[in-house]
């Protein structure tokens, strides 16, 4: 936090600096150090989530023959997690989230946040879900940097 909180800027003009000045709202969008911080905090938030997987309280996504698992995924400032549709999967999630927000200081903002299903999901597991962790439902196909988030098999 130090070096958050001590950091000041000059400004050239025409060749010349201004004086040194302190920012009085911490680090700004853009600044050299933010991207490091993120890379610091998001990996708090993976070492979260690999313990929880590796206790068996987040099951993950299946993928390929081996039946390997992947519980999230992490790309610029976002971030996507894989679990089981259960009470007590949301509540693994919901429970990580808030103990990063907790550690962090930061809010993850909700209202921006979605939740997508499978087909097998039945009704009243999806609404528990969506109450448990207070994120909305995404409607297929959402898009996520400007492609699909789910793709489909083809069917011939």
């Amino acid at each position: 936090m130090r070096c958050v909180c001590s950091i000041t800027y000059t400004v050239g003009i025409n060749e010349s600096k201004s004086e040194c000045f302190v920012p009085s709202r911490g680090l700004r969008q853009g600044d050299p150090l933010s991207p490091y911080l993120f890379l610091i905090c998001t990996e708090g938030l993976s070492c979260l989530l690999n313990e929880a997987k590796a206790k068996n309280c987040l099951k993950g996504a299946l993928i390929g023959k081996r039946k390997l698992s992947i519980t999230h995924l992490l790309f610029a400032d976002d971030c996507i997690i894989f679990g089981d549709a259960s009470d007590e999967g949301a509540y693994t999630v919901r429970n990580i989230l808030r103990e990063y927000e907790a550690v962090l200081g930061q809010k993850i903002n909700l209202e921006k946040s979605l939740i997508f299903f499978g087909a097998c999901v039945e009704t009243d597991v999806k609404n528990s879900v969506i109450s448990i962790l207070g994120v909305r439902l995404a409607s297929n196909p959402e898009n996520y940097l400007g492609l699909p988030m789910m793709i489909g098999r083809k069917k011939k």
